[in-house]
């Protein structure tokens, strides 16, 4: 049985993209006959995966929780891992060290120094964070340094076509391999459950619910998307906005802001629900948002919302193009009032948003998988051990 070394400098386990992909590359893995050790943060919930252990780095100053793009902390616990894993390799000698994000030049580095195949796995466009002079800097340091993983790695994994591309574009041999997203949970909404959770968001017979799912970071476009909902509550006055994510903080100051813009009324906020219970609420609601307004990679959400079978109100940027076309989502440029009219478009067009829906969940049931998910990752790997 061969061992992988597997690096996420990420929360492991917590409720955004990164770590649930990581949970699932661990199910595949031991699906697959694997052994594999996660090294990872030592924040987030506990997750135990059959046939995988979890180690943890040391957290000397109590640190709770780690924001997503670069930080004073991600370089210490980088620092950490570095060490760990080193000490980790030289003990257990494994066959093949997996790293994710910056982790792909530790993982890099760890297996040159025990002779192992090395995968680089890249979840982001290091630009989609944009937010300062200094964060871009350090971002442009980041950029160099992953260029210089894919160059050291056996095989770069992207989450989606924009990522290959970019790979694609450094100018190396590494072969990048597109190895889709799915969704955030296997779990299934029953109709039972679908019926409980519209009967507890509907404060109205007549209202149409309009759900997002996500972190209020800017590239989400969280700013597009408050500043839509005045703009589609004037057009339809039955919309009902359900927002899943955000902190305490984050979701004070929006509820204070669309109070005084006199529509607080017409959104509900429901902070971070678990993946397993969010298919209930994506079921239960009659449109999805994807207002993302940077990146290449897919949104994650977009996978979620496919399984869901329910039509999207989307952003017209490369990312959201990547799996929606117009057959399954209604696009618009990324300005409030014109996305607030494609959303107000499917608000008063109940067939086309049945007929979308439907089309979504095909696509989920065809390909967006996790059958589909352990095929391309088993291909990645049997590339890896059959190379040269």
């Amino acid at each position: 049985m061969k061992k992988v070394l597997f690096i996420s400098p990420q929360p492991f386990f917590q409720w955004r993209g990164s770590p649930i992909r990581v949970s699932f590359n661990l199910l595949a893995l031991t699906k697959l006959g694997y052994k594999v050790d996660l090294l990872t943060l030592p924040i987030g919930e506990d997750r135990a995966i059959e046939g995988a252990r979890v180690i943890r780095v040391a957290n000397p100053f109590k640190v709770k929780n780690i924001p997503i793009g670069p930080s004073p902390w991600k370089i210490f616990f980088d620092l950490l891992i570095l060490f760990k894993g080193l000490s980790l390799c030289l003990r257990e000698r494994y066959d093949l060290v997996h790293g994710v994000e910056e982790a792909g030049f530790i993982g890099a580095v760890l297996a040159r120094v025990i002779r192992a195949r090395t995968i680089f796995e890249k979840h982001s466009d290091p630009f989609s964070y944009k937010k300062g002079f200094v964060k871009n800097c350090i971002l442009r340091v980041y950029a160099a340094v992953e260029k210089l993983s894919v160059r050291m790695a056996d095989a770069v994994i992207c989450t989606g076509p924009g990522l290959a591309t970019q790979v694609n574009s450094m100018g190396t041999t590494t072969r990048a391999f597109d190895i889709f997203d799915i969704p955030s949970s296997l779990e299934e909404a029953s109709e039972q459950t679908i019926r409980q959770t519209r009967d507890e968001l509907l404060q109205a017979e007549n209202e149409v619910l309009i759900t997002f799912v996500g972190s209020f970071a800017v590239y989400q476009g969280v700013e597009l998307m408050f500043g839509a909902i005045p703009h589609v509550v004037q057009q339809a006055a039955n919309a009902r906005f359900v927002i899943i994510g955000g902190s305490v903080d984050e979701i004070r100051e929006r509820k204070q802001h669309l109070a005084q813009q006199g529509v607080g009324d017409n959104v509900t906020f429901l902070g971070k629900i678990p993946p397993d219970i969010l298919p209930n609420y994506l079921a239960a609601s009659d449109i999805l948002l994807s207002p993302r307004v940077s990146g290449v990679n897919t949104p994650l959400k977009v996978l979620d919302y496919m399984k869901a079978g329910r039509s999207i109100a989307a952003t017209d940027i490369p990312s959201n193009r990547l799996l929606l076309d117009e057959e399954t989502a209604v696009f618009a440029p990324p300005e409030p009032e014109l996305y607030a009219q494609a959303i107000a478009s499917l608000v008063q067009d109940r067939p086309k948003r049945e007929q979308q829906g439907k089309r979504l969940r095909a696509l989920h049931e065809s390909t967006y998988n996790f059958d589909q998910y352990c095929n391309r990752l088993s291909e990645c790997y049997d590339y890896v051990w059959n190379r040269a």
